[in-house]
Parts: C-alpha cells; sequence; structure tokens
C-alpha cells in the first residue's frame, strides 16, 4: 500500500503505530514527529523503576537507535506540529514546513495539570511527565529532603514512594477524603492509605493549598501553605493533579472534540483519514457501549495495530479492556475493566484485603464490570474473562479464593 502516513506524536503511542505499520506490511512512506529531542519512550519508568533507580535510562526506550532508520521511517525529533490542514492534506511544522499525508495519526498524548496558585513559578515545584522531568526529579530525591506531593492520584503516590525510597521527608496533600477515592471508590481506596502511612509517608486528606512559599532566597521552594494557614515545609513540591489531553491541534483543525478527540471503534476522527490514538483518543467501544478515553500506557501500547489495520483497510476495532497497573513499595497491582458513570452497587474481596494480597471486584446488579488484583498475579485474564461474560455471579462463590474464578457464575444467568 503506497502512500504517506503522517504521525504526529513521539510517545509510545506514536512509536507502536510506525511500528505496526511496518509489521503489517505498509511500504508506504512514514514520517513521526516528535516534539522532545529523545527518540520515543515508555512513560510507566518515570515514575516507576527508573525514578526509583532499579530500572536503567535506556530501559525505558521503545526502540534501539537505528530502529528507525532500518525500518525506513523518517523520525523528525525536536520538531512541533503547529496545525493541520485538512483540505489540503498537510502538517505544518515550527519551521513552516508542511508534509503531506494520505493518513494522519495523532498521537499527542497529554500534559500535566498546574497548580494554579502563587508562587506555583517557583524553582523547585514540579511535575513528571518527560523523562528529563524523572532525570531532574531522580536527582533531587535524597535521603532528608522535604518532598511535597500535591495529588493522590498514580503519579503522585508512585512518586511519593519513590521519594520515601530514597529516605525522603515525604508529605501527600489529597483534597479528597481519600487518595485515589474517584478511580477505586473508599472499599480500596483506604488500602492506599494505609500503605503510605504504613511506610512513613505524612499524608493529609481534605487538604486545600492555598500558595507555594518561597524561601528565604526568594526564588525556591520553601513550604506549601494550605487553605486554613498551616504551613509545610517543602525542599521540592511535585504536583500530580492531573493530566489533560493535547487536542489543541485537532481542536485548530474543526475534527470533533469532545473531552479527547472523538473517533469510532476503528479510531478514525470526525474526518475519515485522520486517526487518534492514546491518551487523546476518546473511542467508541463495542464491548461497553459508549466512548472512553483512557490514560494509561495499556491504551498506547494496543490502540496502534488498530489503527495499522485501519489504514491498511482492515475492519479490527479496538475492544480491548482498560487496563492499567502500578507498583507502590512492597504492593504491585493490576486493574482491568471500567466501572462507567452508573458506578457500582458492591465490592467483593477475595483473599486478604488487611495483608493486601487479594482481588477486588466491582459490580453492579450482580454482574462483575472491573477487577483489581492486589499482590496476586496470572488472574487478569480470568477477570476479563468473568467480565466479558456479564454472567450474574454468585457472590459468595467469587469472595471464595478456592473456587476458580471460571466457576462463579450463577446456572443459568
Amino acid at each position: 500500500m503506497s502512500g504517506q502516513v503522517v504521525v504526529v506524536g513521539g510517545g509510545l503511542a506514536g512509536a507502536k503505530t510506525v511500528e505496526a505499520l511496518r509489521s503489517d506490511g505498509y511500504d508506504g512512506r512514514v514520517v513521526l514527529f516528535g516534539a522532545e529531542t529523545e527518540r520515543p519512550y515508555e512513560r510507566p519508568p518515570l515514575s516507576k523503576g527508573y525514578l526509583q533507580g532499579s530500572d536503567e535510562r535506556d530501559g525505558a526506550f521503545v526502540h534501539p537507535p537505528d530502529w528507525y532508520a532500518a525500518h525506513d521511517v523518517d523520525l523528525r525529533l525536536g520538531v512541533t506540529v503547529t496545525a493541520l490542514d485538512l483540505a489540503a492534506r498537510d502538517v505544518v511544522d515550527g519551521s513552516g514546513t508542511r508534509t503531506g499525508w494520505d493518513h494522519l495519526v495523532l498521537a499527542t498524548g497529554s500534559e500535566p495539570r498546574r497548580l494554579d496558585v502563587r508562587g506555583a513559578e517557583l524553582s523547585g515545584v514540579v511535575a513528571l511527565r518527560t523523562l528529563d522531568d524523572s532525570d531532574r526529579l531522580r536527582a533531587e530525591l535524597a535521603p532528608g529532603r522535604r518532598v511535597v506531593v500535591v495529588g493522590g492520584g498514580w503519579i503522585g503516590l508512585e512518586v511519593a514512594a519513590a521519594a520515601r525510597a530514597a529516605g525522603c521527608e515525604v508529605t501527600v496533600l489529597v483534597r479528597d477524603p481519600l487518595p485515589l477515592l474517584s478511580v477505586l471508590g473508599p472499599e480500596l481506596a483506604e488500602t492506599f492509605a494505609d500503605l503510605h502511612r504504613s511506610n512513613g509517608v505524612d499524608l493529609r486528606v481534605r487538604a486545600e493549598v492555598g500558595a507555594i512559599v518561597a524561601a528565604g532566597d526568594g526564588t525556591t521552594v520553601g513550604a506549601v501553605e494550605l487553605a486554613d494557614g498551616t504551613l509545610v515545609d517543602a525542599d521540592l513540591v511535585v504536583v500530580g493533579i492531573g493530566a489533560a489531553p493535547r487536542v489543541g491541534l485537532a481542536r485548530g483543525a474543526g475534527l470533533h472534540v469532545e473531552d479527547g478527540v472523538v473517533v469510532d471503534a476503528h479510531l478514525r476522527s470526525s474526518h475519515p483519514h485522520v486517526l487518534a490514538v492514546g491518551d487523546i483518543a476518546r473511542a467508541h467501544h463495542p464491548f461497553l457501549g459508549t466512548h472512553v478515553r483512557v490514560e494509561h500506557w495499556a491504551t498506547a501500547l494496543n490502540q496502534p495495530d488498530t489503527a495499522a489495520a485501519t489504514i491498511l483497510g482492515r475492519d479490527e476495532p479496538y475492544d480491548k479492556l482498560p487496563y492499567f497497573f502500578s507498583d507502590q513499595f512492597d504492593l504491585g497491582m493490576e486493574y482491568v475493566g471500567w466501572v462507567g458513570p452508573h458506578g457500582y452497587d458492591r465490592v467483593v474481596v477475595r483473599g486478604d484485603l488487611v495483608g493486601r494480597e487479594c482481588v477486588a471486584f466491582w459490580l453492579r446488579e450482580g454482574r462483575v464490570l472491573a477487577g483489581m488484583n492486589v499482590n496476586v498475579w496470572d488472574v487478569v485474564d480470568d477477570v476479563q474473562a468473568l467480565i466479558r461474560s456479564r454472567d450474574v455471579v454468585d457472590v459468595a462463590r467469587l469472595a471464595d479464593p478456592d473456587v476458580p474464578l471460571g466457576e462463579v457464575a450463577v446456572t443459568g444467568s
């Protein structure tokens, strides 16, 4: 199949898209734009193994340095695409150069949300998104340093765990009554609160940041002031309050944007030759029956196969269930499924929740919507099968570790 595919975004999603095209036999021209000067890399190590010092830097990269040339991919690093011309089928970069395309794949990812308070611009107030960010943060984590993490999501908690492992004094500030409350609900969010407190983290909930206070030099951070006037001393403030999809290019070109770039199950946008993958893609999910946008590694890893299939004219909709994982202290977990806006009406735990060795299930009307394994392994496939079956389950059997997950359905459901 001849022509030219342009991929905008030099992260995991972009790199896996060009890989999938070549693996599937696409023999046309392929151009990959990356705004960073680093070749494409994966982001989980930035807050996990690499930040903690257990993984090597080179392990984060998606491909070896010579892979792109060897596969005839025109990799343009340090080049920012500034506009899309859908009528002309061009992208315009920062130098004004136009690059034509027959198919365009947007893989622009997301960017950290900024803390909008006085003092947020001080030196020592940082976010974690890029490999350079992780390099700088890793250099800052040292015994005795006072680290304040603003935000109780996955990135914030993983950074807190890395900082404690480095010997830092760590305070985590969470606006909600519990960290991860909106993701896990109170039943499992409490587990992560206990995990961090038991590892020496000063976890403060219902804490609203009022300002960042400068140290004596007037330029570096010295403390975080809470809305009630409390001061929390800080040598370093890590802001982890979520991310926003980078949809400026799509919106500027007139594509349908609504909490991400809206795409169909084949990842096609409102323009049939423009696709979106990864963090920005709000894709119609055939199994879930609605549009979902998932800002996690597995989406960036897996959606490119569907994008390549669509470009090559194959009917292969994207229907993988949302999946993510986290490692914090001695806790490793995997989560698969989607609770959705209608929520759940019951949580069932099999195993030892207090001892943090269990599998938790979120149910609605007797059916499993999602599951999370905590320090229990090799069960994700079984959990996915249970979700996809849509079977009503016997709650007692679901909670019993001695009953295989394939045998928990109510007969005749």
